[in-house]
């Protein structure tokens, strides 16, 4: 039989759960948004009907007479919300070492939430954002925050930029660019695109934002990823300051 004291550490344990949540307030009036997408089995991956699966293996367990709790994490660097470095499309980039761990911290700034109208692609929309010069960090929230990062299959009819919007946005504005799904660049476009926003090296893809339920307006963003030396793209961590 259990003594009272070992019923109180089974209790205190089972009661035990640890708190997830979206939003942090604190006594200064200062409101922290969480947009960065919470890894899960079922989260869609690039051109995958499954999603990423088991990400997360322990591989010591104090349940098991281990001295430590440990595990082992193993998912593709373009999973959830992540960055792409120059080296994601340009080989040269890649052995030159443009890699996540050489990116300007400078997309620590104020950024503008702005939607994009339903059932329309950004590129047909852009001149009517009325986006203002010098606003140089744009969340584009689509219709891909209602739908496409909640089922794991990868949809690849997914909202992006063809090349003719991403060569109008490199030749209009200084943004830095933010988007809600695996890809900035429209399915059809994926290389294109993706070659007119790396190839100066000066607008820092950051993809599968959580935009949900966000009035849209102007925050200060701050996103940061893993020094990984070497890695063309990383999961990278997003919030919204109020």
């Amino acid at each position: 039989m259990k003594s009272p004291l070992a019923w109180l550490v089974v209790w205190c344990t089972l009661s035990l759960v640890g708190g997830r949540r979206e939003v942090y307030d604190d006594d200064m009036r200062l409101r922290i948004v969480d947009i960065s997408h919470r890894y899960q089995a079922d989260m869609p991956e690039w051109e995958s009907e499954g999603g990423i699966g088991q990400f997360l293996w322990q591989v010591s367990s104090m349940k098991n007479g281990s001295m430590a709790n440990a595990s082992l994490m193993k998912l593709p660097t373009h999973t959830g919300t992540h960055v792409d470095a120059p080296g994601h499309f340009y080989d040269h980039y890649f052995y030159a070492s443009f890699d996540v761990d050489s990116l300007d911290l400078h997309v620590l700034n104020p950024a503008l939430l702005i939607d994009v109208p339903r059932h329309s692609n950004i590129t047909q929309v852009m001149k009517s954002l009325n986006i203002p010069r010098g606003v140089n960090r744009v969340l584009f929230r689509t219709l891909n925050t209602d739908r496409l990062m909640y089922q794991k299959e990868c949809d690849l009819s997914y909202v992006g930029f063809t090349v003719d919007g991403a060569q109008w946005l490199v030749d209009n504005t200084d943004i830095k660019l933010v988007v809600d799904y695996l890809s900035v660049a429209a399915y059809d476009h994926l290389v294109g695109s993706h070659l007119v926003f790396l190839k100066d090296r000066e607008i820092i893809p950051v993809e599968a934002l959580k935009l949900d339920d966000i009035p849209a307006g102007l925050y200060t963003v701050h996103c940061l990823p893993p020094r990984l030396s070497g890695a063309e793209g990383s999961p990278i961590r997003c919030i919204l300051i109020e």
